[in-house]
């Protein structure tokens, strides 16, 4: 299975070299011209290289936008045919993979990644006289300057930023000051080498707090890799769980139609009507197509279908500081209703065959395991060899009662 739950991912190494090399003449195929950009990784730029130069071999154009977050790709796909983004994401440093995007800024579909794997195989070069192009371009100063037009000032409003050294750092550190913010910039540097797990989640992140509270701010905000999630602390130095930041986006928004996965919180359910989809930003992002005025997922990717069709953090960020220059977050975080979630990642090589084996007919969307009290989702990991389990109940005794039974299953097919 070449693609995951979003777009391709690999360590890097001569299997990621080869898929390179084979996906610009597959990408060249489809016409007009291709928008690529990459995150801070050490191993983007060969990687872009071989992508385009095999997108140009089959007759295609490049246009080449450089180092900038995935949503930036998003955001300019709508002037070309493709997007093509070079990035592992969260993922650690040694990985790198890429996304595509549509015009409308969506990522492709099932049926689009299909077609590209189709053509992987094909051995098609244009001739000498019948070559594309390639020419840098900025859509970078363009997805800033659409932001900005969309979202308020922040008054000079103290925020602490950290980008982990990803592609965040060229992009909303210049965005957040043109809003008018005060901000502190953490881990802001590009280097691709991250001095935290690029992952935003809170286990990595314990030094936000203390920095926070020392510098009295109104809060932080952090991205992954790519800059496609954005997690957030509040005033008290808090970090805001992703099931609560859904809630509070869709409180400030009124979104009254929101798209959601299946192992978002119940809470939700209270403030919103809801459609879930699988797990992966590209399931709610087809979802949005269809239905719905905002959506998200408590990883951290939050999509504005007005601006986007796909999760953009730096937005994000500055709709947390929009939120935080008129509210109270911290009173807000309190008032929300709260039911226990528990997560945990289990490291398996064979986490496809194991989630088969439990009768899930695609692994990467699991199997959802539900009572009146509570429920639990089991599902491999689209980017890591990994399973994951999030269960939740109306009281911790029954979301600690949800994840035995997913761990059980697991264990008795596993051990079958």
């Amino acid at each position: 299975m070449l693609f995951g739950s979003s777009g391709i991912r690999r360590k890097y190494g001569p299997e990621l070299v080869d898929i390179a090399l084979a996906l610009g003449p597959a990408l060249g195929r489809r016409g007009g011209a291709s928008l690529i950009g990459r995150d801070t990784r050490t191993t983007g730029p060969l990687l872009n290289r071989l992508i385009s130069a095999g997108i140009i071999a089959a007759g295609g154009q490049v246009r080449d936008t450089g180092v900038v977050p995935t949503p930036a790709v998003a955001y300019g796909t709508r002037e070309v045919t493709t997007g093509v983004m070079i990035t592992a994401s969260h993922n650690p440093e040694e990985y790198n993979g890429v996304k595509l995007f549509n015009p409308d800024g969506s990522s492709f579909s099932g049926d689009q990644q299909l077609q590209i794997e189709e053509n992987l195989r094909l051995k098609e070069w244009m001739t000498w006289d019948s070559q594309g192009d390639i020419r840098e371009v900025d859509a970078l100063s363009p997805y800033i300057r659409a932001i900005c037009e969309s979202r308020s000032p922040l008054g000079g409003l103290s925020l602490i930023l950290d980008c982990g050294n990803g592609a965040g750092s060229v992009a909303s550190p210049a965005l957040m000051r043109l809003l008018d913010a005060d901000i502190s910039c953490v881990n802001c540097n590009p280097s691709g080498h991250f001095a935290r797990p690029s992952e935003p989640l809170e286990e990595y992140l314990g030094y936000i707090g203390n920095l926070v509270r020392k510098r009295g701010a109104a809060g932080a905000v952090v991205h992954d890799g790519d800059a496609d999630r954005m997690m957030a602390f509040d005033r008290r130095g808090r970090y805001i769980s992703g099931d609560l930041l859904l809630m509070l986006f869709v409180t400030y928004l009124g979104a009254r139609e929101v798209v959601t996965t299946y192992d978002a919180s119940m809470a939700v359910e209270e403030i919103a009507t809801v459609r879930r989809t699988p797990v992966g930003d590209t399931h709610v992002s087809a979802e949005l197509t269809r239905w719905g005025t905002f959506g998200g997922e408590p990883s951290g990717a939050w999509i504005f279908p007005e601006h986007s069709l796909c999760p953009d953090g730096p937005y994000a960020a500055a709709l947390y500081g929009e939120i935080a220059h008129e509210w109270d977050i911290a009173a807000e975080i309190d008032g929300m209703p709260v039911y226990p979630v528990l997560r945990k990642s289990l490291p398996c090589d064979q986490a496809l065959e194991v989630m088969r084996s439990i009768g899930a007919e695609s692994p990467t969307d699991g199997i959802r395991l539900a009572e009146e009290d509570g429920w639990c989702l089991i599902r491999a990991s689209g980017t890591e060899p990994k399973i994951r389990l999030t269960a939740e109940g109306t009281d911790r005794q029954a979301a600690e009662a949800m994840l035995a039974r997913g761990r059980a299953l697991l264990k008795s097919r596993k051990s079958a």
